[in-house]
């Protein structure tokens, strides 16, 4: 997808005709809504004229309807945009991150009875609908219809911009240098570590994606994985992987719900990692009561998943997540999460944050996305590229901010005589010999 680089916006001063009436009145509303801010952010309407910002902004919204402007009027946050940046009346040029600079501004954004009255009156100067209808984003029973829809875009559609692992969860960087791959296989790694995997173990992958963990588990460490994933073209993928890696006798893959998963002291380990956003907090007595139940004594489960920094409501965040991503997305607090899993008779026994690295992960996929966006588009269309870099920019800047975060949570069953954690966390990260010999 071509676009005009944002450094060689037109300023006012270059343009001599004068503005037409709905230019004029979509200027004034845009100053308006936007009275105050002093973001990174510019916008420049269809006449090529400056709204609001600089010409060499680091991120300019280029209107190119007055639609846009009109709804604005009603629905002033940043998920009003959405609709029209995926169907092509407003383009992002230049550092697509700082796009979400401006959701703060609206968050806080306070307007009087008379802007109000004043907006509407300059909206009706402008053409178009000033409503358009949108269908609720509707709430799938958090299993396979959402899943799919997520999931199933099409394994070629991942492969542009994932590592060769085909990991989609939070990396693990050493430093800002790394690549990408290697910072994924060093999590893959390190949560084998956290499990502390042992030759011969079982260990259940609850949401095992493409198949990266389970396969690093067993080539590497020994154990015997028994995946589940909701997702058909993934199960196909991760099938297809075992067998040209030759792990059939040591890695099964199915494609099942966790809630058909039952049974006393089943695997030795369990491990969660991405799927946990899936859930549902109404869900989460069931979810860890059944993982306590399933894991035997002296057992390790790992949880690795997203939360919020307060409660799952209705904020733009969650608005755009829950329409456009993630029909049955909810997050909570890291604290919720502690309590229901020793609500459900587990102890947790490590906790770590990665939100910094989920945002850099986050980053790359974005590069790599943009990188290719004529073969992505090619393959998926242009809307799906549109709203997926949406998205993911998206997420970093929330990351990055703090909104938003993700942690690691290891447990054992509460009262284990059977568990033993090291007494120090060298085990995280000295050189293992096993790992090391497998190589």
């Amino acid at each position: 997808m071509v676009m005009k680089n944002f450094e060689s916006c037109c300023s006012t001063e270059l343009l001599t005709d004068p503005p037409s009436r709905a230019a004029h009145a979509a200027r004034q509303i845009i100053q308006t809504l936007l009275q105050g801010y002093q973001g990174k952010v510019a916008v420049r309407l269809w006449d090529e004229r400056l709204a609001v910002g600089r010409g060499r902004a680091e991120c300019t919204l280029h209107v190119r309807s007055p639609e846009v402007v009109k709804r604005l009027v009603v629905g002033h946050d940043l998920c009003t945009l959405v609709e029209d940046y995926l169907d092509g009346r407003l383009e992002v040029e230049g550092e697509f991150e700082s796009l979400f600079d401006t959701a703060r501004h609206f968050e806080t954004l306070q307007l009087s009875r008379r802007d109000k009255l004043r907006l509407f009156r300059l909206a009706l100067k402008l053409p178009g609908p000033l409503l358009r209808f949108q269908a609720p984003a509707g709430r799938q029973e958090n299993g396979c219809e959402s899943i799919t829809r997520h999931y199933d875009v099409g394994n070629d559609f991942y492969q542009f911009w994932l590592d060769p692992q085909m990991v989609y969860s939070c990396a693990y960087f050493a430093d800002t240098n790394q690549s990408l791959e290697q910072a994924q296989r060093d999590k893959l790694d390190y949560i084998c570590r956290k499990l502390q995997l042992q030759p011969e173990q079982s260990l259940l992958d609850i949401g095992c994606g493409w198949g990266g963990l389970a396969c690093w588990a067993a080539r590497r460490y020994g154990v015997l994985v028994h995946g589940i994933t909701l997702s058909e073209q993934q199960w196909r993928f991760a099938n297809e992987k075992i067998k040209h890696e030759g792990l059939a006798d040591r890695v099964t893959i199915e494609l099942r719900d966790y809630r058909e998963l039952d049974g006393e002291s089943v695997y030795d380990r369990i491990v969660s990692v991405g799927m946990f956003e899936h859930i549902g907090l109404a869900n989460f007595p069931d979810y860890f009561g059944r993982i306590k139940r399933m894991l035997r004594p002296g057992g390790i489960f790992l949880n690795h998943g997203i939360t919020s920094d307060q409660p799952w409501g209705r904020s733009q965040l969650n608005r755009f997540i829950n329409r456009y991503i993630f029909p049955d997305g909810e997050l909570t607090r890291i604290s919720d999460v502690l309590d229901a899993m020793e609500q459900a008779g587990l102890e947790v026994v490590d906790v770590e944050g990665l939100r910094r690295h989920y945002a850099m992960t986050l980053r790359h996929w974005v590069s790599a996305l943009e990188a290719q966006s004529a073969e992505v588009i090619a393959a998926v269309g242009v809307k799906t590229y549109r709203l997926w870099r949406l998205y993911m920019a998206g997420c970093a800047h929330y990351f990055d901010r703090g909104s938003i975060g993700i942690y690691q949570a290891q447990a054992a069953r509460q009262q284990d005589e059977n568990y033993r954690q090291p007494l120090r966390r060298d085990y995280l990260y000295l050189p293992d010999r096993a790992s090391v010999a497998r190589e």
